[in-house]
């Protein structure tokens, strides 16, 4: 069956022009039928770059928003358009528009997983590949607000030392669940593992990391680092990549508070093989923005790419 509906994938493909996106926490079927898999900001410059008629993008809404904000002449899809993210809805756009009138001296960075709403809001997007140089691009005189992750905005605040920051208070239900408690035993378990996390962790979590940076981050170090063992902190899709890429190599799931393995992001997993052949068959659910929000957002996202 899975066979069967590759093939079809690709007949698809070639029929409609088409390039499929994905991310790393996508599920493993889904990474392997597509034509660029990466991290949010690899995404977005692959997204910018590619002439196909048809974008469709594997992974949660924000992600095919950002998608169709940089390419406006493409159709862009998204297998499940009710795949959410909980760090985005931790960030209404109203409410971060009351928020920001607070403040109305502070340089504006809004991290990528937001609505498109709120990037039409924003000075300069930043992705965890690049908060930090995106924060040590403002001037230091400059106040910043930065939401909505405030794991990533502490940690940032921390590596920089920038004291005039505010911080949207919202999260990623997915690494907050993370146990530093079931990691240091974890560690016990297996004393010569180096353990990397993703800077949506909380501080706690962080505080235990031998590397934290973006999903690509992790993938990169992994590689050249010397262990042969690893506690991965973030959502488990991408031990699917970390696998394929070390197969010599040991990556341990990091337990959740109440224990469980591995770390799921239930919105990451609504993409199948299925939807994607239906999607691509009927060319929808289709992404739509209205274009005086996609014009707005495109420049804080086009900022971003700039400081990459």
């Amino acid at each position: 069956m899975v066979d069967k509906l590759r093939t079809r994938i690709e007949e698809l493909k070639r029929e409609k022009n088409a390039v499929i996106l994905a991310h790393y926490y996508m599920r493993p079927e889904v990474q392997a039928v597509a034509d660029f898999l990466g991290d949010s900001l690899a995404l977005s410059i692959e997204a910018k770059r590619t002439d196909a008629r048809i974008i469709l993008f594997a992974g949660v809404h924000f992600m095919a928003e950002t998608a169709k904000v940089l390419c406006p002449d493409r159709k862009v899809l998204i297998p499940v358009r009710e795949a959410g993210c909980s760090l985005a809805e931790s960030c209404q756009s109203e409410a971060f528009r009351r928020f920001r009138a607070l403040y109305p001296d502070h340089k504006v960075i809004s991290y990528v997983n937001t609505s498109v709403e709120v990037k039409a809001q924003t000075d300069i997007c930043c992705t965890s590949s690049n908060a930090l140089k995106v924060v040590e691009s403002i001037p230091a005189d400059v106040p910043i607000l930065f939401g909505p992750d405030r794991n990533l905005g502490r940690y940032v605040q921390r590596l920089s030392g920038r004291e005039n920051m505010v911080i949207w208070d919202g999260a990623c239900v997915v690494h907050e669940r993370f146990s530093a408690d079931g990691i240091r035993r974890l560690k016990e378990e297996h004393p010569s593992a180096r353990v990397v996390t993703h800077p949506e962790c909380p501080a706690e979590v962080v505080a235990l990391a031998d590397y934290t940076g973006s999903t690509a981050g992790m993938l990169d170090f992994c590689g050249r680092d010397a262990a042969k063992e690893f506690i991965v902190v973030t959502e488990a899709g991408i031990l699917c990549e970390l696998g394929r890429r070390y197969p010599e190599k040991v990556f341990i799931a990091a337990p959740t508070l109440d224990g469980r393995t591995p770390n799921e992001c239930e919105d990451m997993k609504l993409a199948t093989l299925e939807r994607i052949v239906d999607c691509l068959e009927r060319e929808a659910p289709e992404v739509t923005i209205d274009e005086e929000v996609r014009r707005a957002a495109e420049r804080s996202i086009l900022r971003m790419i700039e400081i990459h």
